[in-house]
């Protein structure tokens, strides 16, 4: 057999037109919608995806305000501008662009954020909130998988899904939410044991590990499976996925590639939640 391809692009745009239409609506409303994003230090990659979420935005007609503060910002510094932007009532979202220098406290300033206007979802309480099944916002990445299972009608009720990916940005917040749809979920990780046996029982595989350590072979997969590679490796100065993708392609029934995978959805997702935010109890 030979699967499809899930084209995160195309669904990124579904996703970019609706918010668009969102934005129209609030500002008819006299709300207009506003993302504050929050850049520390020159990180020409950083700087990159702060660029691109600003275009998304002026696309959609979502305001926006940049705040590019120098590496030598203290924490004190730090904190104090999240606070201000937290009071302002003309900014509806808040995004630190992570990771955050090493002599900033990363965890004590996502935690920081008002969790009605964390866009990205990373606060303790948007965690809580998730675990509880009671979300407001949720971390970008997983709202954007959920997003491309539903465009392309892929049921998880009573699906075995393994996500190799752990962390607070993709694997934690996409096993309540893949939990939340009835499906039995198993998170893996570098330090699980018999990896490959665990991937050929999955109905669905998201693979996230994207350090050049791991490669998911056509062998891992079983017959008719969706694969969902959220992995970026840089190899021979071109990106891939953890993910064999050709191969893998010839066993699965739908597979994501990299590029043009999950990665628009991720900042799809993060106009529809700014959006969310700015039209919470309008």
């Amino acid at each position: 057999m030979t699967g499809a391809r899930m084209d995160g692009l195309v669904v990124a745009e579904r996703v970019k037109t609706e918010a668009a239409e969102a934005a129209r609506r609030l500002r008819g409303k006299g709300i207009v919608p506003c993302l504050a994003t929050v850049l520390v230090g020159e990180d020409p990659a950083s700087a990159v995806y702060v660029r691109n979420k600003h275009r998304a935005c002026a696309a959609a007609g979502v305001d926006t305000q940049d705040h590019t503060m120098g590496i030598g910002i203290s924490q004190p510094e730090l904190d104090s501008l999240i606070e201000r932007l937290n009071a302002d009532g003309a900014v509806h979202g808040i995004l630190v662009q992570l990771p955050l220098p090493r002599h900033l406290d990363e965890f004590g300033t996502i935690s920081r954020i008002s969790s009605a206007k964390d866009v990205d979802g990373l606060t303790p309480e948007s965690a809580g909130l998730l675990a509880a099944g009671r979300a407001r916002l949720v971390a970008c990445t997983p709202l954007g998988i959920m997003r491309m299972m539903d465009h392309y009608n892929i049921g998880l009720e009573g699906k075995h899904v393994v996500i190799i990916n752990r962390s607070r940005l993709v694997g934690k917040p996409l096993y309540h939410l893949m939990l939340q749809r009835n499906a039995t979920v198993t998170t893996c990780h570098s330090r699980t044991a018999n990896l490959e046996d665990i991937c050929r029982s999955a109905d669905i595989i998201v693979t996230g590990v994207g350090n050049g350590s791991f490669e998911l072979t056509s062998g891992m997969v079983k017959p008719g499976a969706v694969v969902v590679d959220v992995a970026i490796n840089r190899v021979d100065g071109k990106l891939r996925g953890d993910a064999d993708y050709a191969k893998v392609l010839e066993v699965a029934s739908y597979v994501t590639p990299v590029p043009g995978g999950v990665g628009p959805m991720t900042v799809a997702m993060l106009l529809h939640n700014t959006l969310a935010a700015a039209g919470h109890g309008s």
